[in-house]
């Protein structure tokens, strides 16, 4: 098969601490060290090694229409390293012109200088995780950085020539009161970012907070925040497009995750990296592609394994995303991507109208603000 156009996913999976709430592919460094230079050479080559694989399993051609480099910390990487997987990227697949290019960094682990080279490498948005302006919610977090760093890499990211970035902020933190999270949105607003993601603290299996929950706000207190936070984004000018995603214009917004969130097909290379991939000939198929995750057994080999979505599970697969979206989803949007008829909803659809959480207008498929605070229990209508 070819793409004309598709998104690529690469993920670092080192960190300099694994934060108590993530649940991510992450990999602490031994304290107080760097990433080895030798491991981060090795690490890029399989990266590209990885892309080679895919390439050819898939039959894939083309040029990159969006590029997002997560993890982990990705700016743990030096400049030097991500100049050359992009290169290597671009000597496989062309990245278009008009790309997306988003790298995450953590406050502490950039400087301006570094950022700058970044910017020169190709790297055109910066995503900081930068989830509380507070000293004291950061350390009930687990975070390595502090409030001033925060702010020196916002400004150090401006300086460095970036002009499209993105906060994420999270609110329901251990103790904290709605005038405690209005702060921190307050603060990040004054830096007029150009998206923020400002998302609930959740807490998911396999992580510190799992096994030894702290005491997170009551689910009044919650409903409270999220309230006056989404007034306070929609009074600054900042327009909800996704669940836990606001963007200053619709040009802004995160092209990227709109993929995922529309079904798009995507690559990802690197450990533990999710890919999907939609086949047509001989047979419509729905791929999802996962590599190695523990970071020494892929730069052993890359080791990709990936599975079918059976038929009957390709509706949820779908509803779990496009239903995250304010806008919703044209139900022929579902039709072309599934190759399943708009009847299979029909259930569906008609259980979420009468409980209040689906509206339908004129071919669109939406989750009501009601429906969107009990996305979860409306999915289990499928």
């Amino acid at each position: 098969m070819s793409h004309s156009g598709f998104s690529l996913y690469v993920h670092v999976p080192w960190c300099e601490r694994k934060c108590p709430y993530c649940d991510f592919n992450s990999h602490a460094l031994p304290a107080g060290h760097t990433l080895d230079p030798e491991i981060e050479q090795a690490y890029v080559l399989q990266l590209l090694n990885d892309l080679d694989l895919d390439l050819e399993s898939h039959n894939l051609s083309g040029e990159i229409d969006t590029l997002f480099i997560g993890g982990g910390t990705p700016s743990l990487f030096s400049s030097d390293a991500i100049d050359q997987l992009l290169t290597g990227i671009h000597q496989r697949l062309p990245i278009a012109s008009h790309a997306e290019c988003t790298l995450e960094a953590n406050p502490g682990s950039s400087d301006h200088a570094k950022f700058a080279r970044f910017r020169a490498a190709g790297i055109n948005r910066l995503s900081l995780g930068i989830q509380s302006f507070s000293d004291i919610a950061l350390t009930a977090l687990g975070r390595v950085h502090h409030r001033d760093e925060a702010i020196a890499a916002i400004e150090s990211a401006r300086a460095a020539g970036f002009n499209n970035i993105n906060l994420d902020l999270m609110y329901g933190l251990p103790g904290q009161l709605p005038d405690d999270a209005l702060k921190d949105l307050a603060e990040a607003l004054n830096f007029r970012p150009e998206h923020i993601s400002w998302y609930q603290l959740t807490i998911e299996p396999n992580t510190v907070f799992y096994r030894t929950s702290p005491s997170l706000p009551h689910e009044n207190l919650l409903l409270e925040i999220d309230k006056i936070g989404l007034q306070c984004l929609k009074d600054h000018g900042y327009q909800r497009y996704e669940v836990s995603a606001f963007a200053r214009n619709p040009q802004l917004r995160s092209k990227h995750n709109l993929n995922y969130w529309q079904f798009g097909d995507y690559l990802g290379i690197g450990a533990g990296a999710h890919g999907k991939i939609t086949t047509h000939a001989p047979h419509h198929r729905v791929i999802r592609t996962q590599k190695t995750r523990a970071p020494q057994h892929y730069l052993a080999a890359v080791n990709p394994s990936q599975r079918q979505i059976e038929t009957q599970d390709l509706p949820l697969e779908f509803l779990m995303n496009g239903l995250r979206l304010v806008d919703g989803f044209l139900l022929s949007q579902f039709e072309a991507t599934t190759r399943l008829p708009v009847s299979t909803l029909d259930d569906f659809i008609k259980a979420g109208e009468t409980r209040g959480w689906l509206t339908r207008d004129n071919g669109q498929l939406r989750a009501t603000p009601r429906g969107y605070h009990f996305l979860d229990s409306l999915l289990t209508l499928i």
